[in-house]
Order: C-alpha cells, then structure tokens, then sequence
C-alpha cells in the first residue's frame, strides 16, 4: 500500500511541477497557451535520463538548480535537433554525453545555449535566466514536499521534476523556432 501511495505523490508531483513550469513559461512569453509537443523528443527522454541521473544525482547535494536546470538546457537542446538534423539524430545513443562534453558538466548551460542554440550576448543570458528561474521554481516546488531525502519518494520526485523541465525546454525552444500550436475550431 505504501509504494501506491509513493507513486501517487510522484505523479501528483510530476503534475504540479509541469503546471507550474507551463503557466510560468506562459507568463514570459516563453511558449503560448497551447504547448508544442514533439513525440520524437519526448520518446528520447528514458534514454537521455539514464545518462544525465549519474551526474545530476551527483551534483544535486551542492548545485540543485544547476543539477535541475540543465535538464531544461538538454529539453532544448533536442528540439533543436529535431528541427535542425533529425536524421542525424534519432538514433543517437551519446546525446547527453556529446553535449556534456562540449565544455563539461558545470557549464552545461552555456555551452547548450551558445553552442548548439547559437544564442549570443544579452539573448543567452536571457535564456540562462529563464532556465535558472524555472529550476528555482522546480527545486521550490521539491523542497516543499513531504517526503524524506534519501527515499525512493524523494528520488521519484527529483526524477519528475527532470521530466518536467525536459519537456518545458522542448516546448520553449520549439517556440522560439517558431512551433506554434493553435486550438482548433471545429464549429
């Protein structure tokens, strides 16, 4: 009963984290009232997290933002693979440790934002504030919840929390590429 009651408070979780991302991003601007969505990036995410969980758990003790934060750095950095070079992508096995590497793990925000999104000057360091203020926001949101560091709950959470800001990087860059999504009105 009680791993029922674990994996409601992550799924719980995991939706108060995506609404909360979501209406602040809207607030900025940052995506529209309906989010993109891109099931090719959102399918990669197992894989991207089972490579980033070893550094991002790692980092989270000292650096929880940075730790939370660069996930949304990766969420964007696939939607803009899949727009830019999708073919070349797809299959990639190495994402995460590619983008790592381009200037280590503690600048992983830079190098995304610069490098691969091609943001320079005032425009990065807009970005780099968004991002930071959306993990800030998540980490808030983990840190108010009841459950006791070191437990699969915690951990759960922390996973979740990483989905949601991988997701909310893809729907902002999908955005800033000029995705926008539109309700229909079938009347």
């Amino acid at each position: 009963m009680k791993q029922d009651n674990g994996a409601a408070l992550v799924e719980r979780f995991e939706e108060q984290v995506g609404e909360d991302l979501m209406g602040f991003l809207r607030k900025k601007g940052a995506v529209d009232e309906v989010t993109p969505q891109c099931p090719d990036v959102e399918e990669r995410w197992g894989m991207i997290a089972r490579a980033y969980l070893p550094d991002g758990a790692r980092e989270f003790q000292n650096y929880p933002t940075a730790s939370l934060g660069w996930m949304m750095f990766i969420g964007m950095a696939m939607a803009f693979y899949w727009d830019q070079d999708w073919e070349n992508h797809a299959d990639r096995q190495d994402i995460y440790e590619s983008l790592r590497d381009l200037r280590g793990f503690d600048n992983l925000d830079e190098a995304i934002t610069e490098s691969v999104l091609g943001y320079e000057g005032e425009a990065a360091a807009a970005v780099i504030d968004l991002v930071a203020d959306c993990a800030a926001r998540a980490y808030s949101l983990l840190r108010h919840q009841q459950v006791e560091p070191g437990t699969q709950e915690a951990f759960g959470c922390y996973i979740a929390a990483l989905h949601q800001l991988y997701l909310a990087g893809m729907a902002m860059q999908l955005n800033a590429l000029g995705y926008h999504m539109t309700p229909l009105n079938l009347n």
